[in-house]
């Protein structure tokens, strides 16, 4: 027991010997002096020159909320529905199909970034062509692909295999790098889209037009179903009352052809009674289906504000840049950081060589 704890004392260091410890390796480092400044201003040089050589991305930004409808006002409208004997559950519309996280998915889908990119610029060029020129895909992609021969602006169903998977890889690239799609407090419905580009330009009229194609598709198919219905009930009741006033007219020629029936002879009003009673049961059906008509209206307009932009990008666009200080400071702490650590580790190999 005394053994080991007299093992257990020689191993203690002392604040005497962690103060030597220390004071050998400032000194150590400070004997490094010229290295250390040597570095310090190479890492400044190579700091500025990336500051000064990087190209600053541009952040075009939207943010949006997302209207889910209103579903209070449709529980009402059911209900009073219900008291005509009308069903509004196969008049709703897709309210879940794009809540949420899914709509954030639509944003980074294939279908709607390739639309975006095959959208004009300007009266000369494509947003493809565009994001082509800047990031020098033509060039890199020299070896597989000659992307020159290549018309972006003919119908998307006359496209090449070639074209397609041009297009689908330009998406892919602007997916993973340029696109972030996020909501600043998950708690709320607000969802930022934004685009980061070194083409300021490109960077705004892509993040607009990708924003207007999610948005009429989101229309689109959100009051799908709902204008569906609503073209049936107003083709049911187009037609219903074109047979009402067929009604009508038969019933007053029926009604000209005996002016002063005899009240005796019931067999001279038969017709006109028939066509009395054609009237009442067309009018009847025709209110129904002018009630649903109605409904079905509101149902639509509730569905149909789906957007609410509440920032949309503007010249000029936020920068994100290395400035010259920011850079020179880095870029010599870094570098002065690594050199210290491989003098540490070079001074620690030397020492374990001696001791060995």
């Amino acid at each position: 027991m005394a053994g080991s704890s007299k093992h257990f004392t020689d191993n203690q260091f002392t604040i005497r010997e962690v103060i030597q410890n220390f004071s050998g390796w400032m000194a150590y480092f400070t004997s490094k002096w010229k290295v250390l400044l040597l570095v310090g201003i190479l890492g400044m040089a190579l700091g500025a020159l990336v500051s000064i050589f990087k190209k600053p991305v541009f952040i075009a930004s939207t943010s949006f909320v997302l209207e889910d409808g209103d579903s209070g006002g449709m529980g009402q409208m059911s209900g009073l529905a219900s008291l005509v004997g009308v069903n509004l559950g196969s008049m709703g519309g897709t309210s879940g199909l794009f809540q949420g996280d899914n709509i954030m998915e639509l944003y980074r889908s294939d279908r709607m970034l390739g639309e975006a990119l095959l959208s004009p610029f300007d009266e000369d060029q494509l947003l493809i062509d565009r994001f082509i020129s800047f990031e020098k895909i033509d060039k890199k992609w020299a070896s597989k692909v000659t992307i020159d021969d290549m018309d972006f602006s003919v119908p998307r169903q006359n496209f090449t295999v070639s074209q397609d998977s041009v297009v689908k890889e330009v998406a892919k690239l602007i997916r993973e790098n340029q696109l972030s799609v996020a909501k600043p407090d998950r708690k709320l419905t607000i969802i930022q889209v934004a685009i980061h580009s070194k083409d300021e330009a490109y960077a705004k009229a892509f993040n607009e037009i990708l924003v207007e194609n999610v948005n009429e598709f989101y229309r689109e198919t959100k009051t799908k179903k709902t204008g569906e219905n609503l073209a049936i009930l107003q083709s049911q009741a187009d037609s219903v009352r074109k047979i009402l006033d067929e009604s009508i007219g038969a019933f007053a020629s029926a009604t000209d052809r005996v002016p002063n029936a005899n009240p005796l002879l019931s067999s001279a009003t038969i017709d006109t009674r028939k066509r009395q009673i054609d009237v009442q049961a067309t009018g009847a059906v025709y209110e129904e289906v002018v009630k649903n008509l109605e409904i079905a209206k509101v149902n639509h307009r509730n569905n149909s504000p789906l957007i609410q932009i509440i920032d949309s990008p503007r010249f000029p666009l936020e920068r994100n840049e290395i400035r010259l200080v920011k850079g020179m400071f880095f870029g010599g702490v870094i570098l002065g950081l690594i050199t210290v650590i491989w003098l540490y580790f070079r001074r620690i190999y030397h020492l374990h060589v001696q001791e060995s």
